[in-house]
C-alpha cells in the first residue's frame, strides 16, 4: 500500500476521500432500505466516490469481491446481513482475492442491513446512518483473524450441532418477513425431532465429546449474546464453546442461559482455547459460519491470523491480548 493510500486510513484531515466498492443486497426492507440510502448520501457529502454493485444470486458478492481492483478502489463496504458480509470476506480473503494479508491490500467495511449483524456488533459499529458514514469514510482499517473450515472462510463463529441444524432448515422467505423469528419458528420445530448426536471435537490435539459446538473468534452470538466472553476477532486464537448435554430439554436450558447471560455459569459448559479444531459426527451435518451454511462434517477449522483488515470505528481501540 502507498504511503498516500496509507494516510486515508488514518483519519486525519486533508486527505483524499476514500473511493469505494458498494457490495449491496438488495432483499433488504424498507426500513433498512432507508438505512442504506441515508449512509450513501452521507458518503457522498463527504466526497467519496462510489461504484455501486447489487447482487442478485447467492455467490455474486464474493465473485464480486474476488474481482475488485486494488488500484481503482481504497476498500470494499458489504452492505447487507451476516451472509454477504461472510461473502465478501470469502471474496477478499479468500484464494486470490485483492484483501488478504498474502493476496493484496483492500481492508473491508460493513454497512449492517441484515437480521443479526453480528459482525458489525462485535467491530462497534453505530447503527446511525451518520455514524456509520464516519466509520466508513474515515475509521481506520485493522488486521484481525479469520477463521477457516475446510476451504471456507469465517469472521465470528463456525457452529456444529443443534445451531447449524436450525440455520440449515430456516424459510428465507419467512426470514425476509419477519427476521429473526423465523429462527425461532425453526428451533421450536426442530426440538420436536432432532436427535442431538454426540459430536467428537480435537482441540489442538486435545480429545473432547459435546452435544453443540461454537468455535468463537468473537464473543458475540445471534446479535449481542454472548457465549465466549474472552474471543476477539483480532486474536489469533479461537474460544471454543462446548455443551455437554444432549436433548431438547438441555438446548431450551442452554437458550435461556444464553439469553439471560448466565451461560457461563453452567457445569455442563465450558469454553476452551485452540488454535486447531477437528470437528466429527453423522457424516454431512452442517457446519454454519456467520449464520450460513459453510461446510458439512467431517470440518477442520484453523486461525489465520492477520488474514484481512477491518474498517473500524476511529473511537474504538483493539483488544488484542
Amino acid at each position: 500500500m502507498s504511503e498516500r493510500t496509507a494516510a486515508t486510513f488514518g483519519g486525519d484531515k486533508g486527505v483524499r476521500p476514500r473511493r469505494l466498492l458498494v457490495i449491496y443486497n438488495p432483499t433488504a426492507g424498507r426500513r433498512r432500505r432507508r438505512c442504506f440510502e441515508a449512509v450513501l448520501a452521507a458518503l457522498r457529502a463527504r466526497g467519496c466516490r462510489l461504484d455501486l454493485r447489487q447482487t442478485a444470486a447467492p455467490g455474486d458478492a464474493e465473485a464480486m469481491a474476488r474481482a475488485a481492483d486494488p488500484g481503482a478502489i481504497d476498500l470494499i463496504v458489504a452492505a447487507g446481513g451476516d451472509g454477504t458480509v461472510n461473502e465478501v470476506v470469502n471474496g477478499l480473503a479468500g484464494p486470490g482475492g485483492p484483501g488478504g494479508a498474502r493476496g493484496g491490500s483492500l481492508p473491508l467495511a460493513v454497512l449492517p442491513l441484515g437480521t443479526a449483524n453480528v459482525l458489525a456488533a462485535e467491530i462497534g459499529l453505530d447503527p446511525n446512518p451518520a455514524a456509520l458514514a464516519r466509520t466508513i469514510a474515515q475509521g481506520p482499517a485493522r488486521p484481525v483473524a479469520l477463521g477457516q473450515a475446510n476451504d471456507r472462510l469465517f469472521s465470528v463463529m463456525l457452529g456444529v450441532g443443534f445451531d447449524a441444524q436450525v440455520v440449515d432448515g430456516v424459510d428465507e422467505g419467512l426470514k425476509r418477513r419477519v427476521g429473526k423469528g423465523a429462527y425461532l419458528w425453526e428451533a421450536a420445530r426442530l426440538l420436536r425431532r432432532f436427535d442431538f448426536p454426540e459430536y467428537r471435537v480435537s482441540l489442538d490435539g486435545v480429545s473432547h465429546s459435546a452435544a453443540w459446538v461454537i468455535v468463537a473468534k468473537g464473543h458475540f452470538y445471534g446479535g449481542r449474546f454472548v457465549c465466549a466472553p474472552e474471543a476477539r476477532l483480532e486474536d489469533p486464537l479461537f474460544q471454543v464453546c462446548l455443551f455437554a448435554r444432549p436433548g431438547a430439554w438441555n438446548a431450551l436450558r442452554y437458550a435461556a442461559a444464553l439469553g439471560l447471560g448466565r451461560l457461563g455459569r453452567l457445569p455442563d459448559y465450558r469454553v476452551l482455547p485452540a488454535r486447531e479444531v477437528r470437528i466429527e459426527g453423522p457424516e454431512g451435518d452442517p457446519a454454519q459460519g456467520d449464520g450460513d451454511i459453510i461446510a458439512r462434517l467431517p470440518v477442520s477449522v484453523r486461525v489465520l491470523p492477520g488474514a484481512l483488515r477491518i474498517v473500524m470505528p476511529p473511537d474504538v481501540a483493539p483488544q488484542v491480548r
